[in-house]
């Protein structure tokens, strides 16, 4: 995909997440999402703050080196997720045709963050919300090239994975396919996605993964 291509599949999933967001109950808002330690409203809230700049940056860098960059950007979601239903989700639907996107990072890292984060909301509440495959094969080949956070390629190392849906293979060893969607949120550490996968490796994979959690 090419950077046009890229920010249309991103505007598309936010509309598709606010859409969902929308539709759920203010019970659906406080369940566990697939990311551990988040609710689907912390995750929500999270999603309105793809587009930080220096200054946001500026001023919570007093909190990175007490806490880490991982427990700051949940605390930065807890505060977010103060804010009244509705607006967080006019605020994620306020991001749709921007090209902004957080201090430090590229496109594709917004492409990832929206596409993940939009399974670990739509799962949790029982609700089918569909990645396109070329995004998703897009977003897990920059998975696959980076180090922090995910590690793919050292979690996956010995298998070959390849996607049943669109033209897309990482990696060398035992044969393990399944849809693009599922191994995005394989590569990314949903293990709620394992029992999609198929092939002489998924067994090992699994297994692997699941001792590792």
């Amino acid at each position: 995909m090419d950077r046009d291509q890229v920010w249309q599949a991103i505007d598309a999933h936010r509309q598709g997440v606010a859409d969902l967001l929308d539709q759920l109950s203010d019970e659906d808002w406080r369940l566990p999402s697939l990311c551990a330690g988040w609710t689907v409203r912390d995750v929500a809230a999270h999603l309105t703050l793809q587009q930080i700049g220096l200054g946001d940056v500026l001023r919570e860098l007093p909190y990175v080196r007490p806490h880490g960059m991982n427990r700051l950007i949940l605390d930065m979601a807890h505060r977010r997720a103060a804010l009244p239903t509705a607006e967080l989700v006019a605020r994620i639907r306020a991001t749709i045709g921007s090209r902004r996107h957080n201090l430090g990072v590229t496109p594709l890292e917004t492409l990832i963050d929206i596409l993940v984060h939009s399974q670990d909301i739509a799962v949790p509440v029982g609700r089918r919300l569909a990645l396109d495959p070329a995004a998703a094969g897009t977003a897990a080949t920059r998975v696959w090239a980076l180090n922090w956070p995910f590690r793919a390629r050292r979690r996956m190392a010995g298998f070959r994975l390849t996607a049943t849906d669109t033209d897309w293979a990482m990696g060398e060893g035992a044969e393990v396919s399944a849809p693009i969607e599922a191994i995005l949120l394989v590569l990314t550490g949903r293990l709620t996605a394992l029992p999609d996968l198929s092939g002489a490796g998924s067994a090992a994979l699994a297994a692997r993964l699941s001792v590792a959690a």
